[in-house]
């Protein structure tokens, strides 16, 4: 018998909004999480600077660091784990729709991101400009 393998699954936050978390990512994520703790939220966000003009930001920090302003996205891998990804309202504009992945390859490895509404990315895939 011939399978052909499942398209992979993106990831909404629990409330359907947020960046999309691919199956990989989701994996990773979570077993990080379980790493740092029930005390920590993984912030997402952009700054000034890297190759291209804006560059990406993604980090563990203690829960106690959520700003009023950031928006909040609960996500529940399929093993029922979950965590929280955090994200100020200004780095929001730029990634809203944007898609998280990870790949385990030797080259090009690691966190991925797709930006939608990135116009030009970097050969690093962690810059981009709109």
């Amino acid at each position: 018998m011939n399978s052909t393998p499942s398209p992979a699954t993106n990831h909404t936050a629990n409330d359907g909004k947020g960046i999309l978390i691919t199956g990989p990512a989701m994996l990773q994520l979570a077993k990080l999480c379980l790493e740092k703790g029930n005390d920590q939220v993984l912030r997402v966000g952009v700054r000034s600077g890297g190759c291209s003009g804006m560059s990406y930001t993604m980090d563990f920090v203690p829960s106690t660091e959520v700003e009023e302003a950031d928006q909040i996205y609960e996500y529940t891998a399929a093993d029922g784990a979950s965590f929280r990804v955090i994200c100020d309202p200004k780095s929001l504009l730029y990634i809203y729709g944007m898609q998280l992945d990870f790949s385990t390859e030797l080259i090009g490895g690691g966190f991925n991101f797709n930006n939608p509404n990135a116009n030009q990315t970097c050969g690093c895939g962690s810059s981009f400009a709109v």
